[in-house]
């Protein structure tokens, strides 16, 4: 890893990241769900949707959902009656998502801390690994890859839903106006956090176009690795097998 990483438009040490970003989804981590559908209209839902048909959970199955914070992707694999695990670096994040499901009253869900980059199970622990709007806040992308890889399963698959680089001629520069000007702002009428909307955005700039970002999951030691647009690449689906 270089000395120095993306946080936003700024370049900071990786330890400071890993703080900053921690500071952010503390700080966001109770309005977190109304701002997704205040910022996307409610396409992020959709967007999820769309994820997980990808995926396919079948019962039974095992399945790592890292960055999970809220739930809104497990509560929809255990709807298929998978066996999913949710972890997030952060605490404040999960302690969001497991109020959820107790008011949901949906069980069988496994709630963890974890470091993407670190993770503590065993290898070929999972049939499947998924991480949603999660990758980009990642301070080391390709370790948190090359231990995606690891905690897999001969024949797991790895799922990622992620914003990235929009390819519509003229609908990029209407985005970009949008985003800049008023996600923050829409931040700080919802959630009293101008700065932390701020940062969100920026770092969806800061990520990887769709092209590279394949490569990075490819020289993690995944094959077949496949991109699925979504509105033109606003968000994306990578995934990958692990052969």
């Amino acid at each position: 890893m270089s000395e120095t990483v993306s946080f936003g438009y700024r370049d900071v040490a990786p330890d400071e990241k890993t703080k900053l970003v921690g500071g952010v989804f503390s700080n966001v981590a109770k309005s977190y769900d109304i701002m997704n559908d205040a910022m996307s209209g409610g396409m992020h839902r959709l967007w999820k949707d769309q994820f997980v048909r990808r995926i396919k959970p079948r019962t039974g199955e095992a399945f790592l959902d890292m960055a999970g914070g809220t739930g809104d992707i497990a509560f929809r694999m255990a709807k298929h009656g998978a066996l999913v695990t949710v972890s997030d670096i952060n605490e404040d994040m999960l302690a969001v998502g497991m109020e959820r499901a107790r008011k949901r009253r949906i069980e069988g869900l496994t709630w963890l801390p974890q470091n993407a980059e670190q993770l503590v199970f065993d290898d070929r622990s999972f049939d499947g690994y998924t991480i949603a709007f999660g990758i980009r806040n990642v301070t080391d992308i390709p370790a948190a890859l090359c231990e995606a890889h690891r905690v897999l399963k001969f024949g797991g698959r790895f799922f990622c839903l992620e914003f990235s680089t929009n390819v519509w001629p003229g609908f990029s520069d209407v985005y970009d106006a949008y985003s800049h000007k008023l996600v923050p702002q829409l931040g700080k009428l919802i959630a009293q956090d101008e700065e932390s909307y701020r940062y969100l955005i920026e770092s969806i700039r800061r990520f990887p176009p769709m092209p590279k970002f394949a490569k990075m999951i490819e020289e993690a030691g995944f094959t077949q690795v496949k991109v699925e647009p979504i509105m033109g690449g606003l968000v994306a689906i990578h995934s990958g097998w692990k052969a």
